[in-house]
């Protein structure tokens, strides 16, 4: 009986041997952003620890001041407080008037520490596709593409325009799904090749008649920026953005590689405070303190609905502009930008503010294609905007 069970555990043991050995030798056969995304599994708002970054350099920073009445406010719903608990929210903010009304923090973070942005890093890139055109590298958002990228590829890739990138309406053959390894989201998200990874891309069908959200949409405007400004988009974000915004903390764009190309789409890191400043542009029509940094008409028509685009349900696109979302909240018009853990910027014409909030995670349920939880996030400002005498 003990010479028995010495053989079964040496045969349990040689099983254990080779299943080691075995998901070994497949793991190094692995492509090595299968690898990477095998050990991180899920996207987190700290992932600018595991990538090489190229900073966002600020100038001579601007401070919002407070305001005399500020955080003697609360947040006054329960129900919201459950919410910002729920779905781990790390930073709350409201600024009104060019300062600083009310701020909250929590898990660790506080005003100057800096977390992912996601997906609200299409919407400054949009910012500087409009600060390009100022500049005069881009003629107008009506380009075609194949002016500044010849290598586009694609039955249909002599009709695609800018304008079409930036209301996500390319037609192209990126699949936009996050939770397979093998999508070209988690090769872009985790590879090390963003070029030749945007080569791969075609454009399969006429672009400019259905919005279809599509992050290889931002990574070639990226390539753009690039090819056009002889700049990094980080450098050209420095100097058009956070330096003129007067940001007090330097961002961090995450990269494919060491010295690489900055992830367009998904990854700027910043602090609430600065990404304030992001909506206080738009806020202000372009402008921030007084000194114009876009076009007042750009930022129009980048917040207006891409209303002239339908949806794959055959619905009217009222809730897109040019990569900037659009949210009807009681009548009123806000444009804001949205990360996929719950990262945003609203801009609150109606009071003069901007609405920021960042956490781990949002609502997986939609109303009217938006969030459930960012109608959350704007009640909750609105309550304390209108607390005010």
């Amino acid at each position: 009986m003990k010479k028995s069970g010495k053989v079964k555990k040496s045969k349990t043991f040689k099983i254990v041997i080779f299943s080691i050995v075995g998901i070994t030798a497949l793991y190094t056969l692995l492509p090595d952003y299968l690898q990477k995304g095998m050990i991180y599994l899920t996207p987190d708002i700290d992932d600018y620890k595991i990538f090489d970054n190229r900073e966002v350099k600020t100038g001579t920073p601007r401070p919002w001041p407070l305001t005399f009445d500020y955080n003697r406010y609360s947040i006054p719903a329960e129900s919201v407080r459950d919410s910002m608990e729920n779905l781990k929210t790390t930073g709350f903010l409201i600024i009104q008037n060019d300062s600083v009304l009310f701020e909250q923090y929590q898990g660790g973070h506080d005003s100057s520490t800096i977390s992912n942005s996601f997906s609200m890093a299409k919407s400054i890139v949009s910012l500087l596709i409009g600060c390009a055109i100022d500049d005069g590298y881009i003629g107008s958002v009506d380009d075609k593409v194949s002016k500044y990228l010849p290598w586009l590829r694609g039955t249909h890739s002599d009709q695609l325009t800018i304008r079409h990138l930036l209301t996500m309406s390319s037609a192209s053959n990126w699949d936009e799904h996050y939770s397979s390894p093998f999508s070209i989201t988690t090769r872009a998200y985790y590879g090390r090749d963003l070029p030749g990874t945007m080569k791969r891309v075609k454009i399969v069908n006429h672009p400019g008649i259905m919005f279809n959200y599509k992050s290889g949409d931002t990574q070639f405007l990226e390539r753009i920026l690039s090819a056009t400004t002889e700049m990094s988009l980080a450098e050209y974000a420095s100097k058009k953005l956070w330096q003129p915004l007067g940001a007090e903390v330097p961002a961090l764009w995450s990269l494919d590689k060491r010295k690489g190309t900055e992830k367009a789409y998904c990854c700027f890191n910043s602090t609430p405070r600065d990404f304030a400043r992001i909506g206080s542009l738009v806020l202000n029509r372009g402008r921030f303190h007084g000194e114009k940094i876009i076009s007042d008409q750009y930022i129009r028509e980048m917040t207006t609905p891409a209303r002239y685009l339908t949806n794959e349900d055959a619905q009217m696109v009222e809730y897109y502009g040019m990569h900037w979302w659009v949210m009807n909240y009681e009548g009123e018009n806000i444009p804001y930008a949205r990360g996929i853990l719950g990262q945003y910027i609203f801009v609150i014409p109606s009071h003069n503010a901007v609405i920021v909030r960042l956490g781990h995670q949002r609502s997986n349920e939609y109303i009217n294609h938006h969030p459930r939880d960012a109608y959350t996030w704007v009640r909750a400002g609105l309550d304390i905007l209108t607390q005010r005498p």
